[in-house]
């Protein structure tokens, strides 16, 4: 803790708590479901265990046998439209939180006054709404609705961070060497904030936003946890690769062929100095291991065995936020999700506190990034990664858990679901209504699905599609196809139930198929740009020649 005060407010806290618990006399739990979620950032979709990884995650695996696991859920591909999605329940260019040519939008951009954030829905249902960690939207979250927040806006050190802000007021930097690590010190806020509730206001529900800013670059890690997955990673990402593939297969979850790793494909932005920086045990392509030197081959082990130390931390921490949630007697009516904000990233920079070589890799001073390789084995089955619109940027896990609420336990849900779907579903379970006026603005019909029907069986969530537009990169899926793009490239067609790899393009074959999603493509990219201006009327954006998409 930062300040004697908040410590000992925090003693107190826990006191009455445990107090409330062992006495009985805790008042009655509410009705209404609470809901919690933890958000991962940048992390692949077979990183963790239950998804087929080799990563230590019993935590997340038990919430997953006691619960369900969705094989087609999506986000955006990248932080910040992801979480404008999660908040206001809109796709993010429709709220101006990615990029829409014209307006001041995507990661400085304003939301509409109209674009509420979920605490702002929540708490006139009766809830108390926490936020932990990462943020990345406009605006401060105690301001925006949050009854108590601890907001960690430098990801970039997770040592010893400059920028950071308890209930909207900033703290102190924090000193290297004073014990900070982001993945602990994010865990301890939640259980603080989840302390007092059950001291304080145990007869409401809450809604907790827990958002880790790992295994987002750089790759810093506690050494005891990096000295768990010291030498695991010696094979190389070819047979990681295909190690997950298999498991994938055992799970009954993938029954297709493994794409071919694409070894083209480096990361989407090119820092030739960062490369430079970084040393002769770097590489931005992802070429076969063999052909590797025995320095990359040791560098390049080192990164993936730091990255799934923080993967394994998360898990960690998450599993000391459940058992406090288990304390409080509020995990049977706690609707808990747990997913990523985008797939595994190909980025290979260095920035923040810069990189020295001589530093023990995963510390403070140093600044690796995960890189293709890995990338592309952290995001198995499927092909490219972070910023990309293909299934590996897009496809996230998604694990959700209410013992109260979901007689299913360890079941799998292969119906598509999208970060659009989870305001709905929140609204429908706490009791509320999508508004259609706010702050004397017309509101735009929420454009997801709700995800309850899923809860008790395996069934359809009627939509028209599911759209994706980021960088020029462009997707969108009507069913069991999908149309998609890269920037200033042609479309592709595939037919996801066979061939949800992308690896057989159908586009020469069924040209008119190709048409109407693009046309549908083109309407919505429409419809996100009328929307994004309609209170900014002087900024409307001329539509652009020829085809938008590559103008994004």
């Amino acid at each position: 803790m930062n300040a004697p005060y908040t410590l000992s407010r925090l003693c107190l806290v826990t006191v009455a708590a445990v107090w409330l618990a062992a006495t009985g006399r805790a008042a009655a739990q509410p009705a209404k479901p609470n809901i919690v979620i933890f958000l991962a950032d940048d992390m692949g979709y077979s990183d963790l265990g239950c998804y087929g990884g080799e990563i230590a995650t019993p935590n997340l695996d038990r919430l997953a046998s006691q619960g369900l696991r969705f094989t087609q859920f999506y986000n955006t591909t990248r932080c910040w439209p992801t979480r404008a999605c999660i908040l206001t329940g809109y796709y993010a260019q429709q709220v101006r939180r990615d990029t829409v040519p014209g307006i001041k939008s995507g990661n400085g951009g304003t939301r509409p006054g109209w674009a509420r954030l979920l605490p702002q829905m929540l708490k006139p249902l009766g809830y108390r709404c926490y936020h932990a960690g990462k943020w990345h939207v406009d605006g401060l979250p105690v301001a925006s609705g949050f009854d108590r927040s601890y907001y960690l806006e430098d990801g970039g050190r997770n040592f010893s961070p400059r920028v950071h802000f308890l209930d909207d007021q900033k703290l102190p930097p924090v000193e290297r060497g004073t014990g900070y690590y982001s993945t602990v010190h994010i865990a301890d806020r939640a259980i603080e904030f989840l302390r007092q509730h059950a001291a304080e206001h145990a007869d409401q529900p809450f809604f907790g936003y827990f958002c880790f800013v790992v295994p987002h670059f750089p790759l810093h890690a506690l050494p005891e946890d990096i000295a768990r997955y010291r030498g695991r990673y010696q094979a190389g990402w070819d047979v990681i690769r295909q190690e997950r593939w298999a498991r994938l297969r055992q799970l009954g979850l993938w029954p297709q062929d493994l794409p071919p790793l694409e070894r083209e494909v480096g990361p989407p932005y090119h820092f030739p100095q960062a490369l430079e920086r970084l040393g002769p045990g770097e590489t931005n392509r992802p070429v076969a291991w063999t052909e590797l030197s025995p320095a990359q081959r040791e560098f390049q082990a080192t990164k993936m065995a730091i990255h799934a130390a923080m993967v394994d931390r998360m898990d960690q921490e998450i599993g000391r936020v459940v058992e406090q949630l288990r304390q409080m007697n509020a995990l049977d009516n706690t609707l808990l999700l747990f997913l990523s904000d985008n797939g595994a990233s190909a980025e290979i920079m260095v920035r923040d506190d810069g990189h020295d070589p001589s530093a023990a890799p995963g510390s403070a001073a140093t600044h690796l990034c995960l890189g293709p390789g890995w990338s592309s084995a952290a995001n198995t089955p499927f092909r490219r990664h972070k910023t990309w619109v293909h299934e590996g940027g897009i496809s996230t896990p998604l694990i959700v858990h209410w013992p109260r609420g979901i007689r299913a336990r360890g079941e799998w849900r292969t119906t598509p679901g999208h970060v659009i779907d989870l305001v709905p579903t929140f609204l429908e379970l706490a009791g509320g209504q999508p508004l259609t006026s706010w702050n004397g603005q017309p509101v735009e019909p929420l454009p997801g699905r709700s995800l309850t029907p899923l809860f008790d069986r395996q069934t359809d969530l009627p939509r028209d599609f599911l759209w994706w537009a980021h960088e020029g990169h462009r997707a969108i899926r009507v069913g069991d196809w999908k149309l998609v793009a890269n920037k200033n490239a042609p479309w592709e067609l595939y037919n996801l139930r066979n061939d949800r790899g992308e690896m057989h393009n159908l586009a020469a074959q069924h040209p008119d198929k190709v048409r109407d999603l693009s046309e549908r493509w083109e309407r919505q990219w429409d419809a996100c740009r009328q929307l994004a201006a309609r209170d900014l009327p002087d900024q409307m954006p001329p539509k652009p020649a020829g085809k938008s998409a590559n103008t994004n």
